[in-house]
């Protein structure tokens, strides 16, 4: 057959089809109900506390706008000593659930077997009953004459938490040490859970390369282990800080007046003193501290892959 005698070549349908445009709208309205959600349960919450931080007047007499942004150095002034103490309190009860917390999270996830999803209910458990009976709880567990404070007794633990100012003389109640313990107790499950997830997803065979290669297990701990479960000690450090340094609970039941927190102090100024400009402008400076406090960490800790 000759060239001119050939079949034509078949053509070849370049028109893609574009999708229309309800289909491109499928994802914005699938989005669309959580972005209502923190409109109006976030967003609009967020500008009214704003506006009422630069009010003044009262109760009685009504309060107005009147941008008095002076509000903000004032309570900042009167409360800085509980500032500092939520930030001490917290990043305590945080340093403790990660020591606690880090050795449960691997055991969890290499160690446990098949009793990995009883342990893992053990550690949810808490949740079980109500934040209040847990804390509420730890008043007995402390209480003087207990067997807690009779065991430090014994072996004089007491006598240097004392000499530190972390506790009283033979007593642990309304001490620091009795509100960094419900701290600890309270947020330890956001720990755990996070460094765990981390831990279960690191590949076991980088251990037995590891192994292969002479590693002794420390040296794999370090340098295979730990930088791989990092996004979980993150993220673990995260939840339990943020949290614990705006609690009020534990302060309110196991503490005193020398060891108020700024979540008490917000507490007060809302339900009892009724000064509402300064309630909010406590818990934006509180925000303010706290997002720098997190934007410094997460930079220093180099990782961006956040469990």
């Amino acid at each position: 057959m000759s060239a001119a005698e050939a079949p034509p070549a078949p053509s070849v349908n370049t028109d893609v089809r574009k999708p229309s445009a309800r289909r491109r709208l499928v994802p914005y309205w699938l989005l669309l109900p959580g972005i209502l959600w923190l409109l109006v349960f976030f967003a609009l919450p967020m500008v009214y506390q704003a506006s009422t931080s630069v009010q003044t007047g009262s109760l009685e007499k009504g309060f107005q706008v009147t941008w008095h942004v002076r509000t903000y150095w004032d309570a900042f002034a009167d409360y800085y000593p509980q500032f500092v103490r939520s930030l001490l309190y917290a990043g305590t009860a945080t340093f403790l659930c990660l020591l606690l917390g880090y050795p449960l999270a691997y055991l969890i996830a290499f160690k446990a077997g098949r009793w990995r999803n009883l342990v893992l209910v053990l550690v949810v458990a808490p949740f079980f009953t109500s934040f209040l009976i847990r804390t509420l709880a730890w008043k007995t567990i402390l209480a003087d004459g207990g067997a807690v404070v009779g065991v430090m007794n014994t072996l004089h633990v007491l006598d240097v938490t004392a000499w530190l100012g972390w506790t009283g003389d033979n007593r642990v109640l309304a001490t620091p040490m009795a509100v960094v313990c419900g701290l600890t107790y309270n947020f330890l499950p956001f720990m755990i859970l996070p460094l765990y997830t981390s831990l279960e997803r690191i590949d076991g065979r980088l251990h037995e390369a590891a192994r292969d290669l002479y590693a002794t297990p420390a040296t794999t701990f370090r340098k295979v282990t730990l930088p791989l479960s990092m996004p979980g000690v993150v993220s673990g450090t995260l939840l339990t800080f943020i949290p614990a340094s705006g609690d009020y609970v534990n302060a309110e039941l196991l503490g005193s007046t020398d060891t108020k927190m700024v979540g008490s102090v917000i507490q007060t100024q809302f339900l009892r003193v009724l000064d509402y400009p300064t309630a909010a402008a406590l818990s934006f400076i509180l925000m303010a501290v706290v997002l720098l406090v997190v934007t410094v960490y997460i930079r220093r800790s180099g990782t961006e892959d956040l469990v």
